[in-house]
């Protein structure tokens, strides 16, 4: 017969146990994208094409797709910023791309915001889109779209309606993942 069978352990009552580690504050720096951060802002967006209808792809983006999609944001010289740990560790990502590759449309922009999924809910959305809107304005940008899926994405938003965004239209049904038609809201904000 063991010990403990006839002799249990003594339990601390509740009051003397030692309290659990603080967890760590969430703390973060936002600067902008380098060519390094690339695969890991890959790695975030390819968990969202996997798990989630906050984007329509369907199969994983490329290194190669994503360093030619952040090559031509930076040759026309809009905004793709990163939140990074202080170890250094991609958080999310927020960037500007061109609405339409018309020239009429040279003025205006779509959003993008991705959060590493232990990210979320935290503020870190709201804190890269404070950073986004005035450095794309300084861009040259005079409007902001957003295209925002209309089943799973109601943080995202909510949080542009605190942004200033309104609401300017519905498309059902003009998309299909995961076995289900699936529409899109999209809203708009100027930059004056």
């Amino acid at each position: 017969m063991l010990e403990e069978e006839y002799n249990p352990r003594r339990k601390l009552p509740p009051h003397l146990k030692p309290a659990p580690p603080a967890e760590p504050a969430f703390a973060f720096e936002i600067r902008d994208a380098t060519s390094r951060d690339i695969p890991h802002m890959l790695e975030i967006y390819n968990h969202y094409v996997a798990n989630s209808t906050v984007t329509f792809d369907e199969d994983p983006l490329t290194l190669k797709e994503m360093r030619a999609k952040f090559a031509k944001v930076q040759e026309l010289h809009y905004p793709w910023l990163v939140a990074a740990s202080p170890r250094g560790v991609i958080l999310g990502y927020a960037y500007v791309t061109p609405w339409k590759p018309k020239a009429a449309y040279r003025f205006t922009v779509e959003n993008s915001i991705y959060l590493g999924p232990a990210s979320t809910g935290k503020g870190l959305g709201k804190a890269l889109m404070a950073e986004l809107l005035p450095r794309a304005k300084a861009a040259g940008v005079k409007e902001v779209i957003a295209v925002i899926a209309d089943r799973g994405a109601d943080a995202s938003l909510a949080m542009h309606r605190n942004f200033g965004f309104t609401e300017i239209g519905h498309m059902g049904k003009v998309g299909f993942k995961f076995g289900r038609w699936l529409g899109t809201v999209l809203m708009q904000k100027s930059l004056k």
